[in-house]
Order: structure tokens, then sequence, then C-alpha cells
């Protein structure tokens, strides 16, 4: 017997001694508190107050479809009873069925500053309208308000998001500095070049122009970059940094100081070198600077064994 014959069997039997209790039988099929009028036990019966007729008491041999309290009517039910879930699709959303609309409006939110930012950028916050973000976004303006509040509201939330994104790529970058063992200058030159690779990237070299521009007018923009990317990526390298340092790979000192230094060794020319962005350059000069880079650093900060021959 298969689980799903099992429960439509066992549903049949409660179904028959819950019809059986309702009507007043028990086994004998006699009326519990009211008079028979046709003689028999299968005509109608009379409530003894209302005189209203009670439905006739059911039949032991006929067949009763399963009582609906027996077991909860939910989609993991309906699929076992029926061995397929076509059944279960019917029901409305529940909380075992969690509907899409939250993660459509999360990702509506996205789209709509990832639209945002690339406009600013483009445009400048004072040329940018919020009719040119929606179309570009493919929402309706009044969206845009429902979300953000305001033009202000969505470009300081649209850097935000900005500097979230630079901050993952440049903890990704640091975290290549996890082996110890490893050689210390092939170390930092590999993860000098990947930091350097996220300082050029096109939208990096977008949301400093777009900060540089704008900061007059909103200095606060600072603010919300340095503590949602630079401040955290800084702090990461510092803790790289000083476990070099203990591992005695390096020079005691300070790791916060360490990682400043090495960040502006690291980052100091490419504004020169690419025109703030405005020109590319080569993987062999990103992988030149990071050595010269490197090579500075470990004058200052290098042990015996990582001191330049």
């Amino acid at each position: 017997m298969t689980f799903s014959t099992l429960w439509l069997s066992r549903g049949w039997k409660e179904g028959n001694r819950y019809r059986e209790a309702m009507s007043g039988t028990v086994n004998s099929g006699r009326p519990a508190g009211g008079r028979t009028t046709g003689g028999r036990s299968g005509g109608a019966t009379e409530a003894p107050a209302t005189g209203h007729a009670r439905p006739a008491a059911a039949d032991a041999t006929a067949p009763i479809a399963p009582a609906a309290q027996s077991v909860p009517t939910t989609a993991a039910t309906i699929t076992a009873a029926t061995g397929t879930a076509a059944a279960a699709a019917a029901l409305p959303a529940t909380a075992d069925r969690p509907s899409g609309g939250r993660r459509r409006r999360v990702d509506r939110r996205a789209a709509i500053l990832g639209t945002a930012f690339t406009v600013f950028a483009r445009e400048g916050y004072a040329q940018a309208t919020l009719d040119v973000i929606a179309a570009e976004a493919q929402v309706a303006k009044h969206t845009i308000y429902n979300h953000f509040g305001d033009k202000q509201a969505l470009l300081r939330a649209s850097i935000a998001a900005e500097a979230d994104s630079a901050l993952a790529k440049n903890l990704a970058a640091v975290d290549r500095l996890r082996d110890l063992d490893s050689d210390v200058r092939t170390a930092l030159e590999d993860v000098g070049y990947h930091l350097i690779q996220c300082f050029c990237d096109e939208r990096g070299w977008a949301l400093r122009r777009l900060l540089y521009a704008e900061i007059n007018q909103f200095p606060d923009l600072l603010d919300i970059i340095q503590g949602r990317a630079t401040n955290p990526v800084t702090e990461a390298l510092a803790d790289r940094l000083a476990r070099l340092a203990l591992a005695g790979r390096l020079r005691a000192g300070d790791p916060a100081a360490a990682a400043e230094q090495l960040a502006a060794l690291l980052t100091g020319s490419l504004e020169g070198r690419t025109r703030f962005g405005t020109q590319a350059i080569s993987d062999d000069e990103m992988r030149a600077v990071a050595r010269a880079a490197v090579d500075t650093f470990l004058h200052a900060f290098g042990t015996r064994a990582t001191d330049p021959i």
C-alpha cells in the first residue's frame, strides 16, 4: 500500500466516525435526542427543541468522503496524496510558499540605483533629471519617489550602492594576502596589482569624478565613500599587514599607517597616468606600478629577508 493510498483509507474511516458522531448515531444508527419520523433509522429526525428536520443518519455501508478536518489541507499534503504537485500549485501563496513580491521590489530598487548612478556620472547632478533616470531604468517616475523620496536622496543612495560594490571588489583583492608562508614581496605585488585594477575600474573612476564634481554642494558624499569603501579597505589591509608583522615577515609598527602608505604608493600616480580615468593604461604598466610601490614600501617596513638586494 502506497503512502497516498494509506492516507486516503485512513481519512475514509475517520470520515465515517465523524459523520456518525454528528448525526447522533453510535453503531445502531439510532438518533440521539430526537424522534424518527419515518419509523426507520434512515428517516429524517426532528430536533427536540426547534422542530427543524435533521439530516438523515449516515448509513454505515454508504461511502463517505474523508472529513475535511482529519488532515490539514496544505501543499505538502495534497502533493503527498496525489503524487503530483499540480494540485498544490493551485493553492494560494502562504507562509510555506513565499511570494516573489519583495524580491521584485529589491531588484527594482537595485536597477534604479544603478541607472541613477550612470546618469549622474554622465550628466552631472544638476543636468540629470528623474524623467531620464526613470526612462532608462524602465520604471515610472512615481516609483522613484516611492523608493527614495527626492533627487538628492537618490544621489546619495546611488553613491552608497556604488561604494558598496567597490568595497566588495577591493576586499577580494586584499584577501589574496592570506597565505603568510608565501614570499612577502611576491604576495604584496600581487595584491597591489589587483588593487590597482580596482582603482582603474571604469565605474571606480566614474565614482571619483562624480565626487570631485559635486563635493562642494554635497560634502557628505565624501563621508559616504570613505565610510563604506575607503576606510574598510584600509582596515582590512592593515589587518593583513599586522598579521605579517606578527609572523616576523614585516617590521613591527603601526599597521594602519603602513596600510595608508602602501595604498598611497599604489594609487598616487594613477590619476595622472590615466588622465582621471579617461585614458587606459596597460596591464604591464599596472604591474610595474605595483612593483615600484612594493619596493618602496619594503624599504620602510621590510625585514632583512624582504629588503631589496
